[in-house]
């Protein structure tokens, strides 16, 4: 029996973990790097161990302080969560050596699925459909477009989509890079790339008696840079004929493997309704919840269950009605996904119903976050905030249930990529099931929830609540006395949407603005508009020059604009700034190299990712202000081109 677990990992996981330990009784020990010394999985474990260091290579990713810490804690078991060294095989044999429960697979079947080329071929001895697998130097032009992935690991890093011959090499060289520096593994190969397909994966369980059991399938076809960021369950695509074949492939991976413990077999479906392997992921999932919610099955704690050696039942519960699972980043899809950090000022989903637990109602809303009001969002790890997942008696009522959630949270701090979560769940061909993972690349979905119009409104909230606050005696009405009661009250914002100038009055108790609106009230953080007949309420939060509106009109982030640029703030001209925190992990260019527009200048690495910040325009490099293995603020010079003047 497990008294005391070491969860090594941390955030979103680390906490799910701890909810389920919480209701079965067992003791919990967190971990933690120096930035995570105030996060929420720290605080709610009952002891927590310090693993000195900031990023992942010298804490989390360092099997052995993990183990020491186990010791020191009195734990007699690990959970690996999910990343980290969770499917590394020699950790778990560390652990085992060390006379610990290792709350996963086998290490032996760990090893069978940690390359995925071995992994391809032994399945193929299984029956389980395949891909061929190519070697990167023998693609020819009728091979493509091939996918370049890496063998070890998976998040989607290390992945590359090749259409064009020409691009082979450099794809190559960028996959090797980035899988090296996520896995310790430069190892990659290539598959054919199956246009317009559907990712759909198995979330298997097996017991240390032979049970195994395929609960169904999961539909991950929505994605971007690789990275799943909504997963569904069942899948729109799969009707009862191929979820028997599919579960029965799954059911044969994980038996080929002996495997135990909770796993997903990963497929690709062709828009034929083929099917074939993509590879075992010998863990658990972070879409994990939304087969919870269909099957009421607590997947973590039969995790922890198998490995005290109970029996599964012979077959697995039939699921219920539909789950929709999004993945809130801290990221702004409109700059490439640039990942965001800071303080996250407001983290507020009131309509939840549950926290990490699989909900005992056939529908709900269910939140599994790794961050609280006040976290701050570093730059070593990845940029998820939660998971948001609704569950209903339909696939229709979850995707609008969470929209709407999504729509009406507070989310005040770094940009998130919520407004294209929403647009995904409202959009007629998600709904429609119309969807396989280049969606987001075909549809229309960056968009922000509040247009031009909602931003000028939050604008003028915000000019008219600053005024209240300023001017507490007079809360209520906001000044509007002038020597010369003609000129207006000015300021200035910045928006997704350009920048707005608000320029206001009042006029013997009348507002009077650019916008045709009626004030009917107004105090420090809640102004109430008339517009056009409808009174409508905008919630005001201001964090030095942030200002965060919310009103049912949409969620608006504005920055405050001093109404006069003060000396000395501008840089030269052509310089190339860090669009976040970041690490340079290349050059490519030299000084005085001449380039061309949209080429890559400098390489940085940030969240786990790699980010090439290219030349506005055809030139020649003036300057290269940073070195490989600078650690850069955003805002900084990386380097100046001097860009050539074109008609």
């Amino acid at each position: 029996m497990i008294s005391s677990l070491l969860i090594a990992n941390r955030g979103e996981i680390a906490r799910r973990v701890i909810t389920t330990c919480r209701a079965l009784g067992i003791r919990t020990v967190a971990v933690f790097s120096d930035p995570d010394a105030d996060s929420p999985h720290v605080r709610e474990a009952d002891v927590a161990v310090r693993l000195p260091g900031a990023t992942p290579a010298e804490t989390y990713l360092r099997g052995e302080l993990l183990i020491e810490a186990a010791r020191t804690a009195g734990a007699d078991a690990v959970h690996p969560g999910y990343g980290f060294l969770s499917e590394n095989a020699e950790f778990a044999r560390a652990v085992l050596a060390a006379g610990l429960t290792w709350v996963g697979p086998p290490p032996s079947a760990i090893d069978a699925m940690g390359s995925k080329v071995a992994a391809k071929r032994l399945m193929a001895e299984a029956g389980v459909p395949v891909l061929p697998e190519l070697e990167p130097g023998e693609v020819t032009a009728e091979d493509l477009p091939v996918l370049v992935k890496a063998s070890a690991g998976g998040g989607g890093r290390g992945m590359r989509i090749v259409r064009e011959l020409a691009d082979l090499d450099a794809a190559v060289r960028s996959a090797r890079a980035e899988a090296g520096s996520a896995f310790g593994d430069d190892t990659v190969f290539c598959e054919p790339y199956l246009e317009r397909g559907r990712h759909i994966e198995v979330q298997v369980l097996a017991d240390q008696h032979g049970t195994v059991w395929a609960l169904g399938e999961r539909e991950c076809s929505i994605q971007r840079r690789y990275q799943k960021v909504v997963e569904e369950a069942p899948s729109p695509a799969v009707d009862d004929e191929l979820r028997a074949a599919m579960c029965s492939a799954a059911v044969a991976a994980a038996r080929a493997i002996d495997y135990v413990g909770a796993g997903t077999v990963e497929f690709m479906l062709s828009p034929k309704g083929d099917f074939a392997f993509l590879e075992t992921n010998t863990r658990l999932q972070v879409e994990h919840p939304v087969t919870e919610c269909v099957t009421g099955v607590d997947l973590v704690r039969a995790q922890l269950e198998i490995a005290e050696g109970a029996r599964l039942p012979a077959e697995p519960p039939a699921a219920r009605g539909h789950a929709i699972e999004v993945r809130l980043y801290a990221e702004d899809p409109a700059e490439d996904w640039r990942p965001g950090s800071g303080p996250l000022h407001r983290f507020d989903l009131s309509s939840v119903d549950t926290e990490f637990a699989v909900g005992s109602a056939e529908h709900g809303l269910r939140l599994d976050s790794g961050v609280v009001d006040g976290s701050v969002i570093g730059t070593h790890y990845d940029p998820m905030l939660a998971k948001v997942i609704a569950w209903a008696p339909t696939r229709v009522a979850a995707a609008r249930r969470l929209a709407s959630a999504l729509a009406g949270a507070r989310l005040h701090g770094p940009v998130t990529n919520r407004d294209l979560l929403v647009n995904v769940l409202r959009h007629k061909k998600f709904l429609a099931g119309e969807i396989d993972t280049s969606f987001l690349e075909t549809e229309r979905v960056m968009g922000r929830l509040g247009d031009d119009r909602t931003e000028r409104l939050a604008a003028l909230a915000a000019a008219l609540a600053e005024t209240s606050a300023d001017r507490p005696a007079q809360r209520g009405i906001p000044s509007g006395w002038r020597n010369l009661p003609s000129q207006p009250q000015r300021k200035k914002f910045a928006g997704s949407h350009g920048e707005h100038e608000v320029a206001y009055r009042l006029d013997r108790g009348r507002l009077v603005a650019d916008e045709d609106v009626v004030l009917v009230d107004t105090e420090e953080n809640r102004v109430t508009f008339d517009i056009a007949g409808v009174r409508r309420v905008f919630e005001v939060a201001v964090h030095g020059d942030r200002v965060f509106v919310d009103s049912d009109l949409g969620p608006v982030a504005l920055r405050r604009l001093p109404r006069f640029t003060e000396p000395g703030e501008s840089v030269a001209e052509g310089s190339l700034l860090a669009p976040m925190p970041a690490t340079v992990v290349e050059l490519v260019a030299e000084v005085g190299g001449r380039v061309e527009a949209g080429a890559e200048l400098v390489v940085l690495e940030a969240m786990k990712m790699r980010h090439s910040v290219r030349s506005p325009g055809a030139g020649v490099v003036e300057a290269i202000e940073v070195k490989v293995g600078d650690q850069v603020d955003a805002g900084a010079v990386l380097a100046v081109v001097s860009v050539e003047e074109t008609e």
